[in-house]
């Protein structure tokens, strides 16, 4: 079994989140806070479909993407969700990760969802320029063939329908696996100290507060 890294209840303090963009990032970024509220709000009662559609839209419209250099200053950095809608901008991890938060905030079960690392193909179905690459993938079932939510192609399809995209591992707050959907859980995500930060951050934000 995999070890569990932090386990959350399914309430974000918008008010403590909200404070803290004006405070660090001003009215913009304030204001983006409350548009993101009213969204979930209005997703609770929704499908599943409905709040896939309703989050990835949100985060691809309302954030550009850019890479961590241009935004940090550094190679890889993991932003919050606060810290990506604070700059207006995100690279693709920044992408996938607000979407899983505020998936799970409209109780999408945490086996649904897995940020899947993947090579991502370049320049069409001949290329052989590929890049590393993260996406969301939703499972209405275990077995069933994943949804791709992804800051590159606005519309959310399914696996097959993304040959430009191979899949390396994917995760979630509880575990790790290696390959493709079918592949199995490995016994930790311990190595994933990025992720380890990135969520005690999310939390310090008052996203997913710890039960």
């Amino acid at each position: 079994m995999c070890c569990i890294l932090i386990q959350y209840s399914l309430a974000t303090d918008y008010a403590k989140l909200a404070s803290l963009a004006q405070e660090r990032y001003g009215t913009n970024a304030h204001n983006t806070i409350l548009q993101l509220q009213a969204k979930i709000n209005e997703l609770r009662n929704a499908s599943d479909i409905e709040k896939l559609k309703g989050i990835n839209d949100f985060f691809n419209n309302q954030i550009k993407f850019d890479d961590d250099m241009s935004i940090w200053g550094q190679q890889d950095y993991w932003a919050t969700p606060l810290e990506m809608i604070g700059k207006g901008r995100g690279d693709c991890e920044d992408f996938t990760i607000g979407k899983y938060v505020f998936l799970r905030e409209l109780n999408i079960p945490n086996d649904k969802l897995k940020l899947t690392y993947v090579k991502v193909q370049i320049g069409g179905p001949y290329s052989k320029i590929f890049q590393a690459h993260m996406v969301l993938s939703y499972y209405a079932t275990p077995t069933a063939e994943p949804l791709i939510l992804d800051n590159l192609i606005g519309d959310i399809r399914q696996a097959s329908r993304r040959s430009d995209l191979t899949p390396i591992f994917s995760f979630n707050s509880e575990g790790l696996w290696v390959g493709g959907e079918n592949s199995g859980k490995t016994d930790s995500i311990n190595n994933l100290s990025r992720w380890r930060d990135v969520l005690q951050r999310i939390q310090a934000d008052g996203i997913e507060q710890s039960n």
